[in-house]
């Protein structure tokens, strides 16, 4: 038998072989599109984003994160990822998400009404000086807004991530990271690519200052270990601190 040559033997790219399979093509190429514009289009807006939360642990403040169906996962997954770790063994971050007490979002819904879910807890949990996190693909969510508001209005950092169509509520916030697209699936997959950004820059300035820049910074379990980054601890009832008495 001959020997087939190099040329011969390089296996073709397969064709889509049916309707499902073509389908498919087409979702993961858009999603792939829309997920590298993000370099080009929101690389700055992630880096503001990551400096107003930076400096708001650095002096002690929480992150908030809230949102609603697969933005209320998003905010979890982002929550625990500064909460637990990202890529470094390294002291726990103060990152809370807002969707996880269902005791608290049912008492609330049912008491005040479901738009205030999230903006009741952040009257009771927030401080000045403290982010949110806010995540609305549509940039309307009246429980996300009404979150916003009551951030602002307590002298919080706020971080909003929406879509294309959501840019009056981009407006609302001192940082936006906005998807572009106008399909929720792409939307959300946006957000998560950018908020995986956002721990990594938050993790690698608190954490591993010298890695800034050089890809992903190796472990610091070795290392000697870095102060904790500890949240305002208030008495019960206490009313918030403004931000020039926070604890430095």
């Amino acid at each position: 038998m001959a020997t087939r040559t190099r040329s011969t033997r390089r296996a073709k790219r397969p064709v889509p072989s049916g309707p499902l399979e073509r389908a498919a093509q087409a979702i993961l190429a858009d999603s792939g599109q829309t997920v590298g514009r993000l370099a080009t289009h929101n690389a700055r807006a992630v880096a503001a984003a990551a400096e107003g939360a930076i400096a708001s642990l650095g002096e002690g403040g929480t992150i908030y994160f809230c949102g609603n169906g697969g933005s209320a996962a998003d905010a979890q997954h982002l929550a625990c990822e500064l909460a637990g770790r990202y890529l470094l063994d390294r002291p726990a971050m103060p990152a809370v998400a807002l969707t996880t007490n269902a005791s608290s979002l049912t008492a609330i819904g049912n008491d005040f009404g479901y738009d205030d879910v999230f903006a009741r807890q952040l009257e009771g949990l927030g401080s000045p000086g403290d982010v949110l996190v806010a995540i609305t693909t549509s940039g309307r969510s009246a429980s996300v807004t009404r979150a916003v508001q009551v951030a602002r209005a307590l002298g919080m950092v706020v971080i909003g991530m929406t879509g294309s169509q959501g840019r009056a509520f981009a407006r609302r916030c001192d940082h936006a990271l906005v998807t572009p697209h106008t399909v929720t699936p792409r939307i959300q997959e946006g957000h998560i690519a950018m908020g995986h950004a956002l721990c990594e820059l938050i993790e690698r300035a608190l954490f591993a200052p010298e890695a800034t820049g050089s890809g992903p910074a190796r472990s610091t379990r070795s290392s000697p270990p870095r102060p904790k980054v500890t949240p305002i601890r208030r008495a019960k009832g206490s009313r918030p601190r403004s931000r020039s008495t926070r604890r430095r």
